[in-house]
């Protein structure tokens, strides 16, 4: 694996769970991501997750999840997943809380999973979220419209994170106008953040934009070519992201901090007005 900056490349997986990034290899405190390939039917991964509490994001195949806690009866979820692949519908999302074991099981070929887990002091029960049951918002307008799935939102209890996806179209932008969630201003609150990204086809490629406001004392202002399988650390700073003209580009996002409100950043002031005119060229659109 490549790190350069805030972008972790070329992660060579195996069978098993390989860890990405986290406080060990990045600016985060919280956060942590890696993925679980399970190339046969019938493979099998345990972990404890200590005092930390994850998000199960199955990206391909068919598993079950068993769930074992002290002081609680084994929950079971059987055959969840279905995917070929990420661009093939809503996800399933499962909320694993602190201070107990899970158990997956592959029960198709080629089973990938996302792994995100952050601190927890408070043990809520485990929850899985369907297809059906994922919030859908289609965001933006123009060639900044995208399609976001709001999975492990205020929906499910938990301590401190947030996990959904984002799909751009073609040449579309996203998490724009640029936002960001660095600190404790108006409706702002401090969140990590980390995009995990697929392409379609997985040739292409995307842009992903990190910058501070020129005289933060510690100013940041980086750009990255993504590509299929790569993962962006985001600890602070505004992030918007592009897919080039032909390509789907996908990421997963996972937030994390002590206020759990999807949507709590404020805006560039620079690129505030894009916001501003999206109901004016809905209604141009739509007439």
């Amino acid at each position: 694996m490549k790190r350069r900056g805030y972008l972790y490349k070329g992660v060579s997986l195996k069978s098993g769970y390989t860890r990405i990034v986290g406080p060990e290899n990045s600016e985060l405190r919280l956060l942590e991501f890696g993925r679980l390939i399970l190339p046969e039917k019938g493979d099998e991964f345990r972990r404890e997750t200590g005092s930390r509490e994850t998000v199960l994001t199955i990206f391909k195949g068919l598993c079950t999840v068993e769930v074992k806690s002290l002081t609680s009866r084994e929950a079971t979820y059987t055959k969840i997943g279905g995917r070929t692949d990420v661009f093939s519908g809503k996800p399933f999302m499962l909320y694993i809380p602190s201070e107990v074991s899970y158990r997956i099981v592959a029960e198709s070929p080629g089973l990938d999973v996302g792994i995100s887990t952050a601190p927890s002091k408070v043990k809520w029960p485990p929850v899985l979220v369907r297809p059906e049951n994922v919030e859908v918002r289609n965001l933006g307008a123009w060639n900044w419209k995208r399609t976001v799935y709001i999975s492990i939102g205020e929906n499910v209890k938990a301590d401190m994170l947030l996990v959904g996806e984002t799909i751009n179209p073609p040449g579309n932008w996203s998490s724009s106008p640029p936002h960001k969630h660095d600190t404790r201003s108006g409706v702002e609150v401090p969140y990590e953040e980390i995009y995990f990204f697929r392409v379609k086809p997985s040739q292409g490629f995307g842009l992903q934009r990190i910058y501070t406001h020129p005289e933060d004392p510690d100013p940041i202002n980086e750009v990255y070519v993504v590509e299929d399988g790569d993962t962006v650390a985001i600890p602070r700073g505004y992030h918007p992201v592009v897919a080039a003209p032909g390509y789907q580009l996908y990421y997963l996002w996972i937030l994390a901090g002590k206020e759990r409100r999807y949507g709590a950043w404020s805006d560039d002031p620079k690129h505030k007005w894009l916001g501003d005119c999206e109901a004016i060229i809905h209604e141009i659109l739509s007439s």
